[in-house]
């Protein structure tokens, strides 16, 4: 029977597991829990191939529990009654470990169901999720368990492990054929922190390389597996916070970098949506002629689609990330926003609203004073609702384009109210 590299090189202690040092490092507390016997309810949470199953498998092994697996992708509510049952009989006396893998697909009724067991211990849960378990998980589950982060395996850490399977894959390390400079290192970075993929590319590459391992044939089985990206999932989501917060932080670099990870994965339309708010949002009035620009290079890229729709986009990110930053506008409305949700509205104004709601025979002087008639197209009047009368929602930013506004209209209004 066929047996993938990957599970042929599945670490079988804690020392073996790579890339987990912040929590399974000499005197770490997962660790600790761990060597000791006696582990809670945990919730591993982090992207695929960083070790979660195998230190799920390490745990059952120590504490000398029967290790069940369920995937809640393809698993029922039958089947953890069949777990269940299990505990009334004979791999049921030192308590069963369940790994539940992906747990966010078990929906609430599910994820109840075993509370009552993972309470009195007779079940011990260890779920693991990509996704962040403060939103995946119900609460009712999460309060009875400790979340534990897997981070991306770095590709130095990843490197023994790669070293390792090609010796397992040709019989022994002095079996290894000569390999080209660079081999392991793209492996270790292509990989995207994930070791299953490294391994499984090297057991491609030992299938069909069985004199000399060229650089070509890893770039080849390991294309694009670095991107770590569902439209779905946290990734999506951590790559547009980070591409609005560089160009709120003036890098260009970082900028372009995030645009381009959103377009390798074919996300174009993401990246036009957000870039729109960024021009509204963080740069805003500053330099308000960004929004039109903006929305050209969008139009633009959605006209020609990818590859070329990258040129118009770059430009705005770039554009973007240089220019004056100002959030004044999205600060006044959402002060605004605030104070409609709390209910301080108020009636609009008479000389406000609009002449023709009034009947006929029952129009009466509204007193509305019309600015174009007066010099500099402005006079005092009262325009919000009475109950927040003097209520300051925008604050002018410091910046030179506002700023110039600002001392305009304290000219004309100084003057007026004089």
């Amino acid at each position: 029977m066929y047996t993938p590299l990957a599970d042929k090189i599945r670490p079988k202690t804690l020392d073996e597991v790579v890339g987990q040092d912040h929590i399974l490092g000499k005197g770490c507390i997962l660790r600790r829990m761990i060597e000791s016997g006696h582990v809670p309810n945990l919730i591993f949470y982090g992207p695929s191939g960083t070790g979660k199953t195998t230190v799920a498998e390490i745990i059952a092994q120590r504490t000398n529990r029967a290790l069940r697996k369920l995937n809640a992708t393809t698993a029922s509510t039958a089947d953890i009654r069949a777990i269940i049952e299990e505990l009334n009989g004979f791999t049921g006396l030192s308590g069963v470990l369940l790994y539940l893998d992906e747990i966010q697909y078990f929906n609430k009724k599910q994820q109840q169901s075993l509370l009552e067991f993972i309470e009195d211990g007779r079940i011990t849960l260890i779920a693991s999720t990509t996704e962040n378990p403060y939103f995946a998980i119900f609460g009712a589950v999460l309060s009875r368990s400790t979340v534990f982060e897997f981070r991306a395996v770095s590709p130095s850490a990843m490197r023994p492990a790669l070293e390792r399977a090609f010796a397992l894959a040709y019989g022994g390390p002095d079996k290894v054929p000569p390999m080209e400079d660079g081999v392991l290192d793209y492996l270790c970075s292509a990989s995207g922190g994930d070791v299953r993929k490294a391994v499984n590319a090297a057991e491609l590459i030992s299938s069909v390389s069985p004199d000399r391992i060229a650089l070509s044939d890893a770039e080849t089985v390991a294309q694009r597996s670095a991107m770590r990206y569902d439209r779905d999932g946290d990734a999506h989501y951590d790559i547009l916070s980070a591409l609005q917060k560089s160009i709120r932080g003036s890098d260009p670099d970082a900028a372009v970098h995030y645009l381009a990870r959103l377009l390798e994965a074919g996300d174009l339309l993401s990246a036009c949506r957000r870039l729109m708010v960024i021009a509204a949002e963080d740069v805003g009035l500053a330099y308000p002629q960004a929004i039109p620009i903006v929305k050209a290079c969008v139009d633009s890229a959605t006209a020609v689609g990818m590859p070329e729709a990258a040129l118009p986009l770059a430009d705005a990110a770039i554009l973007l990330a240089t220019a004056p930053k100002s959030n004044s506008g999205h600060d006044a409305i959402q002060a605004a926003l605030a104070d409609i949700r709390m209910g301080h509205t108020g009636a609009v104004p008479r000389h406000l609203q609009n002449v023709h709601a009034d009947g006929y025979g029952f129009e009466r002087e509204q007193g509305y004073l019309y600015p174009h008639d007066f010099p500099n197209h402005w006079t005092p009047q009262q325009y919000l609702p009475d109950e927040l009368a003097g209520r300051v929602y925008y604050e002018y930013g410091e910046n030179k384009t506002e700023q110039t506004a600002r001392a305009y209209w304290e000219k004309i209004k100084g003057e007026r109210n004089a």
